[in-house]
């Protein structure tokens, strides 16, 4: 089965990314070597394999979101050129703290990313992997929530977000 990577732009993402063309086909190609092997992709594991792509394409991991160690715990699971990538394949509940990381890192005198890049799986991709491979993907955040939420908090979360939905 083929992988393909779903898209939503919020607040014109998209054409910001595309002025860092190189940089977003680097971003969809560790997302593609990550699905190389679909019957491996636990939560946890998919997590992994993607942290080991990252780093070899020498994205920072766990770049702190703040200047100052005092907030230290508060990090973006990515950051290259001024793109945050968070990584979400957990409960929904994560949604919100996951969108001020970016909000916090684009505004409120940090500037230290232009846009946030938030990387999901799609509920279709969810259920292919749990019927073909047995693997436990219930109550996981899906694209299609995300896609659905980002416009009722609109006023909140004012920096751009590159949505993407890894499906089947």
């Amino acid at each position: 089965m083929a992988v393909r990577i779903l898209s939503f732009s919020y607040r014109y993402a998209e054409q910001i990314f595309n002025s860092k063309l190189s940089l977003k086909t680097e971003l969809e190609d560790v997302i593609y070597a990550s699905c190389a092997d679909l019957s491996i992709l636990t939560r946890p594991n998919f997590n992994k394999i993607l942290d080991e792509k990252f780093l070899q394409k020498e994205w920072t991991r766990q770049a702190p979101v703040f200047t100052n160690d005092i907030d230290a715990y508060a990090k973006l699971d990515f950051l290259k050129e001024r793109v945050g990538v968070e990584v979400q394949f957990g409960h929904s509940s994560f949604i919100g703290i996951d969108l001020l990381k970016f909000q916090i890192a684009s505004y409120s005198n940090l500037d230290r990313i232009d846009f946030g890049v938030y990387i999901c799986t799609t509920k279709n991709m969810q259920k292919y992997l749990t019927k073909q491979f047995d693997l436990n993907w219930e109550g996981s955040l899906t694209f299609e929530k995300v896609k659905n939420y980002l416009p009722h908090i609109k006023s909140a979360i004012q920096v751009p977000v590159y949505l993407i939905g890894i499906d089947v």
